[in-house]
């Protein structure tokens, strides 16, 4: 990968496009077959482990092959748990749902109503404390993860070879 391609790369990962360079470089027909490998790349490249990363979830979070099978780990190195399982359930969680604690980040006028049973989950990794993901939640809401990807499926059926952690089996 050129270093001008690679720092195209790093602000797509990082968010910093323009619509319109999202809208003509990135979104348009025929897309580049090796986006996905260079995005991994650049994601490799930020992370303190050789483990292969097999699929971001979030900004703070990706799916990675270890020796000991397929784990979601937070960027700082933490593993949360077993790709299969509800990442959440590793996490700390603080939950806003007391009018106070809901504008300390909404501004006045644009919360909830008070009347409302309506909570405000923050995810934080267990080990950095990095917010991870917030849910906007009636009380009592399941925990649920909000993407749960085949790597498999993925790898073999829409790229056509198989994922980094299976490529020797």
């Amino acid at each position: 990968m050129t270093d001008l391609e690679k720092h195209r790369v790093r602000q797509l990962v990082d968010g910093d496009l323009s619509w319109d360079e999202l809208r003509n470089e990135v979104l348009p027909d025929p897309k580049d077959p090796e986006r996905f490998r260079k995005v991994r790349e650049v994601l490799q490249e930020r992370v303190p482990w050789e483990d292969p990363v097999l699929v971001p979830l979030n900004d703070h979070l990706s799916v990675v092959g270890t020796d000991d099978g397929r784990v979601i780990r937070a960027h700082c190195g933490e593993d949360l748990c077993g790709a299969d399982e509800n990442w959440k359930e590793h996490c700390h969680v603080r939950v806003r749902e007391d009018p106070d604690e809901l504008n300390e980040i909404y501004p006045e006028y644009m919360t909830v109503d008070p009347d409302w049973a309506f909570e405000l989950r923050e995810w934080f990794c267990p080990d950095c404390h990095q917010l991870i993901d917030v849910d906007a939640v009636p009380v009592g809401y399941p925990v649920e993860v909000p993407f749960e990807p085949d790597v498999d499926a993925f790898y073999e059926e829409w790229l056509d070879r198989p994922a980094p952690d299976r490529a020797a089996d």
